[in-house]
């Protein structure tokens, strides 16, 4: 068989371009910047349906394919989430990250299933509820792109500026009560809770240890809450027009119960440690490259195109 030229030009035409074009599927952005706008409004106890692409640094966290854990994405290869997630000793290649998703399990076309290379728990850790050090870093097998799905929430710096009673959010796809877990399809929840200074909350919580280096959210009421499967996930703040990572889901008794608020791992305390172990994060706000919709939407029908080109070739011969 030989390839006239006629099908030559076709395939070639086909091709994705390599050119100047390319450019143009890259758009500037800032960690904590959702690039999707199109939120969806009413589980996190309480919380209401997480919008398309609202949360892009929200990850699952997966043992051997099973979702134990939520997690955050700091960088191209770095990810955050809380120690008491691990069990020791700790099997990296029984664990994956998937980012992209809204929907747990739902592996639409823009997530990505990673395997880690490298799991790094706090040595302060005790492997006790409220233990120091609930924070464990875990390094994704390959770098990867980010895209309007998957971008990096903020880190703050050690002059933590986030208050008593502002108004942050908590995303999960955790228990939607006690003992009762989310049902299908499985949508990422998010909720509002105002944050409460450590030694406010430990006096709330009855002197339960809540130090310094952990943080509070929630309402004396109750009513609204992290819960069992929110664990390593997210509370995050606004700031200057991001979103920073001001908390990791941790501890609590029970969930969303009154004069009960949740704990959280304040990951201000943890920067130097971080950067530590990881030296490509950065705190503070900072641009990113992101690839952008364009670049994934066009690239799947190139190549179809080609392959129908190819089958119409062979069937010819």
């Amino acid at each position: 068989m030989e390839l006239g030229t006629a099908w030559l030009l076709q395939l070639l035409l086909l091709l994705p371009s390599t050119t100047n074009g390319e450019k143009d599927l890259w758009i500037s952005s800032g960690c904590g910047q959702p690039i999707l706008k199109n939120q969806v409004n009413e589980r996190i106890v309480g919380g209401r349906n997480a919008g398309e692409g609202a949360w892009p640094w929200q990850a699952s966290l997966r043992h051997n394919r099973a979702h134990i854990c939520g997690a955050t994405l700091i960088s191209h290869s770095w990810v955050l989430t809380a120690a008491h997630c691990f069990s020791l000793p700790v099997k990296v290649s029984q664990f994956q990250v998937v980012l992209g998703e809204l929907q747990l399990f739902s592996t639409p076309g823009q997530s990505i299933s990673s395997p880690l290379s490298k799991v790094i728990l706090h040595p302060d850790y005790s492997g006790v509820d409220g233990s120091l050090g609930d924070i464990a870093l875990l390094k994704l097998a390959r770098p990867l792109y980010f895209s309007p799905w998957i971008l990096p929430a903020c880190l703050p710096e050690a002059d933590n500026p986030f208050h008593t009673n502002l108004t942050c959010f908590v995303t999960g796809w955790g228990n939607v009560k006690e003992g009762v877990q989310l049902s299908s399809p499985y949508t990422l929840q998010e909720a509002k809770l105002p944050l409460i200074d450590a030694k406010e909350c430990d006096k709330i919580l009855n002197w339960h240890k809540v130090t310094d280096k952990m943080i509070c959210a929630g309402y004396i009421k109750g009513g609204v809450d992290a819960c069992q499967g929110d664990s390593g996930g997210p509370l995050v703040c606004p700031y200057l027009g991001s979103w920073f990572l001001v908390g990791i889901v941790s501890w609590g008794i029970g969930c969303a119960q009154p004069k009960k608020p949740g704990v959280y791992t304040l990951v201000s305390a943890y920067g130097d440690w971080i950067q530590s172990h990881a030296s490509e994060v950065q705190l503070g706000s900072y641009n990113i490259t992101i690839r952008s919709a364009a670049d994934r939407q066009t690239r799947g029908p190139h190549l179809i195109s080609l392959l129908l080109v190819l089958w119409s070739f062979v069937n010819h011969c």
